[in-house]
């Protein structure tokens, strides 16, 4: 089976597809992964093929990109602004795609692209999305995020709350896709955006825990598959480093991934400012290039490495909330501290408290506020237990394997049909 992968945005959507493109090859099948030339390098030492798309940015503006979405407040304003910044070459973008479509048994894209389902079905090929989130999950058991529950009605009245809910949800969601990209969508021959969240594709493969999130209420298109996770290669110089800082005693460590924000440096002065002295502290620069100005020889800052290596030293991790660094968090077995900022964030901040594996804190007042929550994690064994039973859990799961075997009988199912239904606009 020949795989053509596709996604776009931070490491967080980039990722977990070079895992996915990892497993299918294992499973012998043919993968080639169309991106930006930014992760060209990763994509490649991973084994995969890699196909060039737009836009041709340089790490910098990809920051700069991120930062400008952090000033969103709300998510539909998050997605308005990764359309409007994605128009300049999006029309390049789907032209790029196009060429490689007659190569490909099916075409898989990350959640937040469905337009490419009405690229696809142009070209008679089978389509499948991937959500790292299960809030982009359709289900009658809860709301859309930031939306009102109905919380002590009935069920019966709640479902049908929340169903209503996420049909408005949905159309606004292509009204607002639509305002910016539908004329775009339309010259290309896709249609309008039209089921954004209720009808992206035929298959939707959801790379989140079944046991631990999966037991909810939602279409047969939408598969859980368990987590997928790619590390960047383990640096064994930084061992000694973070050996000789540790000494043997686990430290809580903060890493705000791929997120950039404005006023790091004031940000980072209020930290320094509360931090209490003496108490060591792991600080990942990350997209956001968070430094440590002062002589505090208890604070060590590192760079670019890998989750898994950097996490074996930890007491617990302080961190953004984005999906492949809770991922990660959970697989490491310690408590997370999640400061929301953009887009799943705050949903992945409500989940790790419903596991009772950590704590979410507005990033409003963060730098004030992290000590006495550092130390309520400290003080609290149930919760570090709680984090050593969900790593338990995830040790057994293979979100590669299950993902293959999915898109596996689901194109085998489109290949037994007499004709294949095309999609009508995106």
């Amino acid at each position: 089976m020949n795989v053509l992968l596709t996604s776009h945005g931070s490491t967080g959507d980039i990722y977990p597809m070079i895992a996915y493109g990892h497993a299918l090859q294992r499973a012998g099948h043919e993968v080639k992964f169309a991106t930006a030339p930014l992760y060209r390098e990763v994509i490649e030492r991973a084994g995969l093929e890699y196909i060039h798309l737009p836009p041709d940015w340089e790490k910098e503006i990809f920051i700069e990109f991120m930062r400008e979405l952090n000033r969103a407040i709300l998510p539909l304003l998050q997605l308005r602004w990764i359309y409007k910044g994605a128009v300049p070459f999006m029309g390049e973008l789907i032209d790029a795609m196009e060429k490689h479509l007659g190569w490909a048994d099916v075409l898989v894209s990350s959640y937040f692209f469905p337009h490419y389902g009405a690229l696809a079905a142009k070209h008679n090929v089978p389509f499948a999305t991937f959500a790292f989130c299960h809030n982009l999950v359709p289900t009658t058991d809860y709301p859309p995020e930031g939306t009102p529950p109905l919380h002590n009605f009935p069920m019966s009245l709640q479902r049908r709350w929340n169903r209503t809910l996420w049909n408005v949800a949905n159309r606004l969601v292509d009204f607002t896709v639509n305002s910016v990209a539908g004329e775009l969508f339309q010259s290309k021959g896709l249609g309008t955006c039209r089921g954004f969240l209720t009808n992206p594709a035929e298959l939707c493969l959801v790379a989140v825990s079944r046991e631990l999130m999966g037991n909810i209420q939602h279409e047969s298109r939408f598969q859980f598959c368990g987590y997928l996770r790619w590390q960047s290669e383990e640096k064994p110089e930084m061992d000694a480093e973070l050996e000789t800082f540790y000494q043997g005693e686990r430290v809580p460590i903060m890493t705000f991934g791929s997120v950039a924000f404005d006023d790091t440096h004031t940000i980072m002065s209020r930290f320094l400012k509360n931090w209490p002295k003496g108490k060591k502290i792991i600080i990942q620069s990350g997209w956001a290039g968070l430094s440590v100005e002062l002589e505090r020889p208890e604070i060590l800052v590192v760079h670019q490495m890998s989750h898994d290596q950097l996490f074996r030293y930890a007491s617990m991790v302080i961190h953004h909330g984005g999906a492949g660094t809770t991922a990660s968090v959970l697989h490491a077995g310690v408590p997370n501290i999640i400061i929301p900022h953009i887009a799943d964030q705050q949903w992945w901040g409500s989940q790790v408290v419903r596991l009772k594996t950590g704590l979410a804190l507005s990033k409003r007042r963060w730098p004030e506020k992290l000590p006495s929550y550092v130390r309520r994690i400290e003080k609290n064994a149930a919760m570090n237990e709680r984090a050593k039973e969900v790593a338990q859990t995830l040790k057994h799961e293979d979100g590669g394997a299950i993902s293959v075997h999915i898109l596996e009988e689901f194109v085998r199912s489109r290949a037994d049909m007499p004709s294949r239904t095309s999609r009508h606009g995106v």
